[in-house]
């Protein structure tokens, strides 16, 4: 199933897009694409619907965030063996965590903001992990037990603060608002059958810029719910988000290359749909 929600940011519904492409409202089958939603019984009785009968949602109305009410919204840093070598940092012996704040998370084809004094504002196309049920020290045989499905996520980078202002911790260069996110949709793990063998690609005004594959990951997607769940339990509807294969703009050689207002990125996933989203100023949110 692909799984969405529409609407108005922080008024979003849950919806699911049909065989043909459609978008169908669940407002009558589930209060969210969130939390319990998202448990393997769950998802097995929305399978069980007969989409036909779903209202079909005129229009093309705006696509929030493909998950809501996001517990843990957890990154993995310098998991892709050629963006490692890109950046010249070692190849991690355990995998990088760190964390993106929440209010970072927004939908696929929302603006971009430039933090208020932002020079160095990147891009990162990213394979995220959305978990099911709650898992805690679980085993990497069963790790994808645990998860609800696989979504697109840019995880955006202001690169000044990750790396002179936030000395070993990359959390104020990755949290700002606007720099996470996610959708278009939801995918299930029945429709991702090989999470480590998906084409990954970024454009920037038109020019690709990344062109890479998750099978170049050091850590599989198993490898990193199972290592995550020793060091904190993760609850339904918790996002981990990947790492990125090479391309991003600190690597660009010999000037890097950084976003500015009016850009436009584009970036997807093989299974996993698009995203399209314009470069804008900072602006006080209210």
């Amino acid at each position: 199933m692909k799984l969405v929600r529409y609407g108005p940011a922080g008024a979003e519904k849950p919806g699911l897009i049909d065989q043909d492409g459609k978008l169908r409202d669940l407002s009558r089958k589930i209060d969210d694409v969130a939390g319990d939603a998202l448990s393997p019984a769950s998802l097995n009785a929305l399978r069980k619907l007969d989409v036909s009968r779903l209202p079909a949602v005129k229009g093309r109305p705006r696509l929030g965030p493909c998950v809501g009410s996001v517990g843990k919204f957890v990154a993995i840093g310098l998991n892709f063996v050629d963006h490692a070598k890109e950046t010249g940092s070692p190849i991690p012996e355990n995998p990088i965590v760190f964390f993106k704040a929440n209010t970072s998370i927004s939908g696929p084809n929302d603006p971009i903001m430039l933090p208020k004094d932002s020079t160095n504002t990147d891009w990162e196309v990213e394979l995220a992990i959305v978990i099911g049920r709650r898992a805690r020290y679980v085993e990497e045989k069963d790790a994808l037990r645990y998860v609800a499905g696989y979504c697109i996520c840019n995880d955006v980078s202001e690169r000044e603060y990750q790396l002179k202002r936030g000395g070993t911790q990359w959390g104020k260069g990755k949290g700002c608002d606007t720099f996470g996110p996610l959708g278009p949709w939801l995918v299930t793990t029945d429709e991702i059958r090989d999470p480590q063998n998906l084409a990954m690609w970024t454009k920037v005004n038109g020019e690709t810029k990344q062109d890479g594959s998750s099978s170049t990951m050091i850590f599989t997607c198993a490898q990193l719910v199972a290592d995550v769940s020793r060091y904190m339990t993760l609850e339904p509807g918790d996002v981990i988000t990947t790492g990125t294969p090479p391309g991003v703009g600190m690597g660009i050689k010999p000037t890097p290359q950084f976003l500015k207002a009016g850009d436009t990125v584009e970036l997807g996933i093989d299974g996993l749909g698009t995203q399209m989203q314009k470069v804008v100023p900072f602006k006080n949110r209210r």
